[in-house]
């Protein structure tokens, strides 16, 4: 699939899902790319906001058209992709906490949030990578647990490698994405918790569920569709 053809680049804009959003409502081809320079209202998974500051940080969200199907296995796609890139610039071994971060030594680097239409036939994409922050100017909150491509990483070349590995991995089967997942998955053989229950991680199914091995329940298995998980740090 190519992506970024046409790419729409703002100096500074509310959020990139939303205008590519827009785009896709009116009709815009899959591959359709919009970035910006700053992102003033940026958001997560869950309505989270996503700070994007000036240069530190990429966000970039592009129009699929296709058949989607939510919950799937589209958003792990996209992580696999993730990897693939920051791994093309420099980065010796990125992961996959599921459902939607890409982490490099344990720490999260990119988030991905896909807002998908599938009456429509169409999705966006959304991903902020950070490319160049130094770990004391994240806010306090995430210091510790965010970092950044780094490695002398330019916004271009972020976006080419984005482009590359994105646009390879949707013109494969998403149970290709999901064999190359299984190397890939940050969560496998350690202790989460969520919002009802507990237990150790136990891989992700062919349809990108997250499967756990339920604490005091011998044999039993959880599976998850959607959802925040947190690592049990102690236990590690």
């Amino acid at each position: 699939m190519l992506i970024g053809r046409p790419h729409l680049h703002f100096r500074t804009v509310g959020s990139t899902n939303t205008e590519a959003r827009r785009l896709a409502e009116s009709g815009a081809g899959s591959g359709t790319l919009v970035t910006c320079d700053e992102q003033t209202s940026g958001r997560g998974r869950q309505g989270r906001p996503w700070s994007s500051p000036v240069g530190g940080t990429l966000a970039y969200s592009v129009v699929l058209r296709r058949k989607i199907e939510m919950p799937g296995t589209l958003p792990l796609q996209v992580g696999v992709a993730v990897c693939e890139a920051v791994e093309s610039l420099g980065v010796d071994r990125a992961m996959v906490k599921w459902p939607n971060d890409v982490w490099i030594e344990g720490r999260k680097c990119a988030g991905i949030l896909v807002e998908a239409r599938p009456q429509d036939g169409w999705a966006v994409i959304g991903i902020g990578l950070n490319i160049t922050i130094a770990d004391e100017d994240f806010p306090e909150e995430f210091r510790g647990r965010a970092t950044s491509v780094g490695r002398g990483v330019t916004f271009v070349n972020a976006i080419q490698a984005l482009n590359e590995a994105l646009g390879r991995r949707l013109d494969l089967d998403g149970s290709d994405s999901l064999v190359e997942l299984a190397d890939r998955d940050a969560l496998r053989g350690r202790r989460i918790s969520w919002a009802s229950g507990s237990g150790v991680a136990d891989g992700i199914d062919g349809q990108g569920n997250l499967l756990v091995r339920l604490d005091g329940n011998s044999g039993q298995v959880a599976v998850l569709n959607a959802g925040e998980v947190h690592l049990d740090v102690a236990a590690d």
